[in-house]
């Protein structure tokens, strides 16, 4: 990836104008699936064509009309590429691996089982932990599954958990690759990581509890006495490591990304096909994902350029500051390229460009500016604003992170009813999430 410039660095002047198709593409995901239900078929059979349709808009105005337009294009696409690679490897062999569970969940099962998803996050990702997860999650609470389940899991193992590692979140990843250590961050927000979790924990044994006690009884007694706990498809933990690994690797004519897809392809067809079966595989979510963020990476340049131009107008010169503005966005952009763009705006605003160590050729020493950032506590504050707020916010809608959609997707296969893009927003976001996220700001003073 360094071997682009940032993301958004097109010399043409970025109309706001352009981000139209952007604030479209948004609109038909959050509206579309409320709609009556031909217009719903119509969406989800054509879903592909607006995504790339109004991603192929923006691109043609890049290469036509704005200097240096197939370089940022070229970028944009080479992020995709690393971010489909990794959670589209990460789903597949996640999907090779089936726990089955045995009765009914208590609230405090619940919550040790999605403290152990947090845990799991940091190892294999948030996708990895999601897709590993969020079936067995859906089993063990099969009596009184519900919308809040669902939306819990997704605050916390498809999102916030995932603050600690590189690998446990793309932004971070990307941030690791732009030259931030890959120890550097639990050295540093582990008090905070375990306040934020805990807090959604505890809200979460809140709903839960209400929901336990007011279960019938004797629903208990149809669970199935043969239900067991049973671990298959273990080879996938192979897979798993091998794609971990590949997070280290050179990036070298795409090395890392295509490790990673053969680990999927190799899982793919080594599964046993009754592993498959019953987690009910499919590529549907992945899919649905693909699409949707080749869209989203596309028509979202213009935005990350507009910010690039005039992110240092806004004044930012506090670490908190950062932390809303990252997240704000990424509620709705995706996450990664909305902290690369943040990070690239707290080099510019606080690293003297002059003072950097440069090669022969003139061009600053790569990943000079980060480690600049690291270097001092007034500075590298504002990476873990950047950090937090782009991994945290994420979890504010359903496409706020990739890992989002394809639980929601699951869930929805599963039969479970689950909350509206709005509902998710008005009923559990807003209310709940936003104030522990806002009070841990309070922490980057």
């Amino acid at each position: 990836m360094d071997a682009f410039p940032p993301l958004a660095v097109a010399r043409g002047d970025i109309s706001p104008a352009l981000i139209v198709p952007f604030g479209l593409l948004l609109a038909l995901i959050a509206v579309m699936p409320l709609t009556p239900p031909r217009a719903k078929h119509l969406w989800e059979r054509y879903y592909p064509l607006a995504a790339i349709g109004l991603g192929l808009l923006v691109v043609g105005f890049y290469l036509v009309r704005i200097p240096g337009g197939g370089l940022t294009v070229t970028r944009a696409l080479h992020e995709y590429f690393s971010f489909i690679s990794l959670i589209g490897s990460l789903f597949v062999v996640a999907g090779g691996i089936h726990l089955n569970v045995k009765g009914e969940a208590t609230p405090r099962d619940n919550v040790i089982f999605l403290a152990v998803g947090a845990l799991a996050a940091n190892v294999i990702g948030t996708t990895g932990a999601s897709m590993v997860l969020i079936r067995p999650w859906i089993r063990m609470n099969k009596i009184r599954i519900s919308g809040f389940h669902i939306v819990f899991f997704i605050f916390v193992v498809s999102n916030c958990g995932g603050a600690l590692t590189p690998i446990g979140d793309p932004p971070l990843f990307l941030g690791y690759l732009r030259g931030v250590p890959f120890f550097w961050l639990p050295e540093h927000i582990a008090t905070t990581w375990l306040l934020v979790v805990g807090a959604i924990l505890a809200v979460f044994y809140g709903f839960d509890r209400r929901s336990f006690r007011h279960a019938p009884r004797t629903i208990q007694a149809m669970i199935k006495e043969h239900d067991t706990w049973r671990f298959e498809g273990a080879i996938n933990l192979a897979f798993l490591l091998v794609i971990i690994g590949a997070v280290f690797l050179p990036e070298t004519f795409f090395l890392r990304e295509l490790v990673m897809l053969g680990a999927a392809a190799a899982s793919y067809r080594l599964t046993p096909r009754l592993v498959h079966e019953e987690n009910h595989f499919t590529f549907g979510p992945i899919k649905e994902v693909a699409f949707l963020f080749i869209g989203i990476f596309l028509t979202m340049m213009p935005a990350l350029g507009y910010l690039s131009q005039h992110g240092r107008e806004f004044g930012f010169t506090r670490p908190a500051q950062y932390y809303f503005a990252s997240g704000a966005l990424s509620s709705v952009l995706d996450n990664a390229p909305t902290y690369l763009n943040f990070l690239e705006l707290a080099e510019a605003t606080f690293v003297d460009a002059a003072a950097l160590p440069r090669n022969e050729s003139g061009e600053v020493q790569d990943r000079a500016g980060v480690k600049q950032l690291l270097a001092i506590r007034e500075t590298w504050r504002f990476v873990i604003a950047v950090s937090l707020g782009s991994v945290f916010f994420g979890a504010m809608t359903y496409i706020g992170n990739g890992p989002n959609f394809m639980v929601k997707s699951i869930a929805e296969n599963a039969g479970v009813k689950v909350p509206t893009f709005f509902g998710y927003i008005c009923k559990y976001s807003v209310p709940f999430l936003l104030p522990i996220l806002a009070a841990a700001s309070l922490l980057l003073v």
